[in-house]
């Protein structure tokens, strides 16, 4: 677990987080509880990056961050901003997001030009992210940043591009914990990721990984991370929730296929 010191800006997005600076040298995207999204938000968060990443796919790293009452109280910024009142910060256990460089020096996109996305070198990645928006029934459209490579040089043509997956916290649709799966549901908003896509077989090796690294044993495992005040107390609940992501594992080809057949076409080169 990790101490905040210090908060540095407000960010972007409904759960206005805060961009904080940790007791281990590095800044966090810091989701408190009292989001005006929802507390379960940040179960989504953590359980869903966890689960990411044993899939292989690009996160960040994540960890609980514990803001002090104090903390908040000098830092009149750290409060929510609802329609009609502003509140502080609920102080205690938070959820962050570290991110992924110094921010100072650091540029990060959440968009880039269809021809840039070219030079994303782990663009291949969007299919994994694919399978697991599908797995989670993420509600909301895929997000990530990007950010170009370090060590560019004046002889190179063209910038080249990372990218990290962000922000699981409407996987499970958001608060609800419940599945509503849609064939547009989880594909990111631009095609040109997909072009690598030419059957199911390029999705092979993320279910097959989805196959293993979803088990009951790492559900359970990873679920226990979790504070029990981000999910009130409602441990049958978790429970339930960690039952469907077991049985849903099955029901991941089928989603992909109907994405597929959707009018909007996601995967040009399927043949």
């Amino acid at each position: 677990m990790l101490r905040a010191l210090e908060q540095i800006r407000r960010m972007r997005g409904g759960a206005q987080s805060h961009l904080m600076r940790c007791d281990d040298g590095y800044y966090y995207v810091v989701k408190f509880q009292n989001n005006p999204q929802h507390t379960r938000v940040l179960v989504n968060e953590l359980l869903g990056t966890r689960l990411a990443a044993r899939l292989g796919l690009p996160t960040v790293s994540v960890d609980i961050v514990a803001v002090s009452e104090e903390l908040i109280r000098l830092t009149p910024e750290l409060a929510m901003e609802l329609p009609r009142a502003r509140i502080p910060c609920q102080p205690g256990l938070q959820f962050g997001s570290r991110f992924p460089g110094d921010p100072r020096q650091l540029t990060l996109h959440d968009f880039l030009p269809d021809e840039q996305l070219r030079a994303v070198e782990n663009v291949h990645t969007f299919a994994g992210m694919l399978v697991f928006d599908k797995w989670t029934c993420n509600t909301n459209g895929r997000q990530t940043v990007f950010f170009s490579k370090g060590n560019q040089t004046a002889e190179q043509s063209a910038v080249r591009y990372e990218t990290r997956m962000i922000d699981q916290g409407f996987c499970f649709n958001a608060g609800e914990w419940n599945f509503p799966d849609a064939p547009l549901r989880g594909l990111y908003a631009r095609n040109r990721v997909y072009e690598g896509v030419t059957g199911m077989e390029s999705f092979a090796p993320w279910l097959e990984r989805l196959d293993k690294q979803a088990s009951e044993r790492v559900l359970d495992e990873t679920s226990r991370e979790i504070p029990p005040e981000w999910y009130a107390d409602d441990y049958d609940a978790l429970l339930r929730l960690l039952e469907q992501l077991h049985r849903r594992r099955q029901r991941v080809p089928d989603l992909i296929l109907e994405a597929k057949r959707c009018n909007r076409r996601p995967f040009p080169n399927w043949t």
